[in-house]
């Protein structure tokens, strides 16, 4: 799955799988580019002790005290960093016929202002290793260093820097939950979207009545090296001008050679159920790899996906473009 993304029976139609690594012949999105606009403060050391942090506590799938001890501790944070913070409850009803206890974590900035954009990541990890290169190991839940913590990372950093930032804007931040409690692979589950359970929620019971957004930015798995973000097919069928706000923001601030003004897969993500079930236009920062075989990062559902092959600076690049966007909705 990469959430449903890759879940439900592989969706990586990649555009782009002719493009070799993270550059193409669009000499303007895809070469080094200089800044041309001044980068906001983003501490990607601190990101990065947040990520970390996260993987700590051990496997965070439904039903462990890994999870309830991350949940804590993300409420924590948020409740420090925004004006308010929340759980949003729900039950989780996964493809193999069990019912889990979850919730969404919501923290929110400013919370009087009308005009508001949503961040989103998941925060659960995938209870299974199916695609580890030893067998024995795909029955493993996985640290989901990158998976999950790495999104979660990066807009607990974000949160942290809103109060001396103080946009004219309001944030929230939306942590999801059971993002990554799908199928296995060759598993024979029964139809049903087992993907993104907690932005299916979210986007089917928003947690205020009547609310709404400007638009919504998901982060998954932004911590590789070398990392390449493309443009997500759905994010562009149903929020280009969010893409275009994005990839330009992250282009003026010398990111074109990550950033690329390319087309990326059909990658049914959380971003994917908001869209689909709320008003709130939804893009997703993902990594992609054309030389993986799976379209994601080479750890991707498997044990190696640790804080070992957390890049620090690709937090850093993700985590100043969302800073920027924020500045610019001034």
């Amino acid at each position: 799955m990469k959430k449903n993304i890759l879940a439900v029976c592989m969706l990586l139609t990649i555009c782009g799988l002719g493009l070799s690594g993270c550059h193409s012949k669009d000499k303007k999105s895809n070469e080094d580019t200089k800044p041309t606009v001044t980068p906001p403060a983003f501490n990607m050391d601190s990101a990065f002790a947040f990520v970390k942090a996260q993987t700590d506590f051990g496997p965070r799938t439904l039903g462990s005290k890994a999870h309830d001890d991350c949940r804590d501790y993300l409420v924590r944070k948020l409740g420090e960093f925004c004006d308010t913070a929340f759980v949003q409850n729900f039950t989780a009803k996964t493809y193999d016929g069990k019912s889990w206890p979850a919730c969404n974590i919501i923290g929110s900035y400013a919370p009087e202002k009308a005009e508001r954009i949503v961040l989103s990541s998941h925060w659960d990890a995938r209870p299974f290793a199916d695609h580890d290169p030893n067998p024995a190991n795909r029955d493993k839940a996985i640290d989901g260093a990158n998976d999950g913590a790495s999104g979660v990372g990066v807009l607990l950093e974000v949160a942290r820097q809103l109060r001396e930032m103080n946009p004219d804007i309001g944030v929230d931040i939306v942590l999801f939950d059971a993002e990554d409690y799908g199928p296995k692979e060759g598993d024979d589950a029964p139809t049903g979207e087992w993907w993104g359970l907690g932005a299916q929620y979210w986007a089917q019971n928003l947690h205020q009545p009547g609310y709404n957004a400007r638009f919504g930015i998901l982060l998954d798995m932004v911590g590789s090296a070398n990392p390449c973000f493309m443009q997500e097919s759905f994010s562009v069928r149903d929020a280009q001008p969010i893409v275009a706000k994005v990839w330009s923001t992250a282009y003026d601030l010398g990111y074109g050679n990550v950033f690329l003004n390319s087309p990326g897969g059909i990658i049914t993500d959380d971003h994917y159920y908001v869209n689909k079930f709320s008003n709130i236009p939804m893009i997703d920062i993902i990594h992609y790899d054309a030389t993986s075989g799976t379209g994601f990062d080479p750890v991707w559902h498997t044990m190696n996906d640790n804080i070992q092959h957390i890049d620090k600076n690709t937090l850093g690049m993700v985590g100043t473009t969302i800073l920027q966007v924020i500045k610019n909705e001034q």
